[in-house]
């Protein structure tokens, strides 16, 4: 047998991680893209952004592994000096400051989002029930808005009452209808197709 063709048959790394990897660096890129999309909250300092949407997808399609890393992937491009947190800021100030508890929140809501949908860390089908759909990303705001508040409560000097009204009940309607968009995307014919 000759050496190049013995070489030929070797796969280095396998179409599945590759794939994954590429899914993951897409949804990084989605979240960057998700902060340019906010709009101003008229109770709140904070606007209202894409992100959260994002992060459903991320959860909802990547599984709980890739898509709790795709959004850590977003986290450190930001940390390092992509222009790719709210308002096109970047570096560590956002990681630190008011919103921050937000941006830690994101990749364990992608996480418990995904462990909902695919019900364990292996990548299931995602096409489940509305209610079991609707539930992980309750799931995942509740823990999007916990982080929120708490961050927000910390950096600010607030009481938690305070932060609460700010930093989370303020967004309610904003996520209602980001959870309805999720919804809508996942039961697409589009997507179905795929």
């Amino acid at each position: 047998m000759d050496m190049a063709t013995e070489h030929e048959s070797v796969e280095l790394v396998g179409d599945e991680l590759v794939g994954n990897i590429a899914r993951a660096a897409l949804f990084a890129a989605l979240m960057g893209a998700g902060s340019y999309v906010s709009f101003p909250n008229p109770v709140s300092p904070i606007p209202v952004t894409m992100q959260v949407l994002v992060v459903f997808l991320a959860g909802i399609f990547l599984g709980p592994i890739w898509g709790g890393g795709s959004i850590a992937l977003y986290l450190a491009a930001g940390g390092l000096g992509a222009p790719v947190f709210a308002g096109g800021s970047a570096g560590l100030a956002p990681l630190v400051g008011p919103t921050a508890g937000y941006l830690w929140a994101y990749p364990v809501a992608a996480v418990i989002v995904g462990l909902v949908v695919h019900g364990g860390v292996d990548i299931g089908d995602y096409r489940v029930s509305t209610a079991r759909l609707v539930g992980a990303m309750v799931a995942g705001t509740v823990v999007v808005y916990a982080f929120g508040t708490l961050g927000f409560a910390y950096v600010q000097s607030v009481g938690l009452e305070s932060a609460f009204w700010t930093a989370s009940a303020a967004f309610i309607p904003a996520e209602a209808f980001k959870i309805a968009a999720a919804v809508g995307i996942v039961r697409s014919d589009a997507i179905a197709a795929q």
